[in-house]
């Protein structure tokens, strides 16, 4: 049997998240958001997108699916600039499923607060 190989990127809250302002939360989560989209524009990137409620402390707070290793999707995860600043945390872990059963469309990722 063949499988699709894909790597699933977990974002955690971090036990002593850093203290921002709101201005500084917005210009991060706009950083995070123009990054996800760069990483999708590239081709790298399936699909992303919040757990849970974003404005409570929840443990995990985002999933992505990449098509690369483990090993290169934290290491293009961790170019991102909230998680450079300590927001998130990341865990990867590799997925496999049979090969065909799910598709991937390229889509419009938003590169900011405003285009949500």
């Amino acid at each position: 049997m063949d499988f699709d190989r894909y790597t699933i990127v977990l974002l955690l809250s971090p036990d002593d998240p850093p203290e921002l302002s709101e201005e500084e939360a917005v210009r991060l989560q706009d950083a995070h958001l123009s990054h996800l989209a760069e990483l999708h524009d590239r081709g790298v990137l399936l699909a992303a997108g919040p757990l849970g409620d974003p404005s409570s402390r929840r443990h995990y707070r985002g999933l992505s699916i990449l098509r690369c290793e483990p090993d290169e999707a934290l290491r293009l995860k961790g170019e991102d600039p909230a998680v450079r600043a300590g927001v998130f945390e990341l865990e990867a872990m590799p997925w496999m499923l049979p090969a065909g059963a799910m598709h991937f469309t390229p889509t419009f990722f938003p590169r900011s607060t405003d285009d949500v």
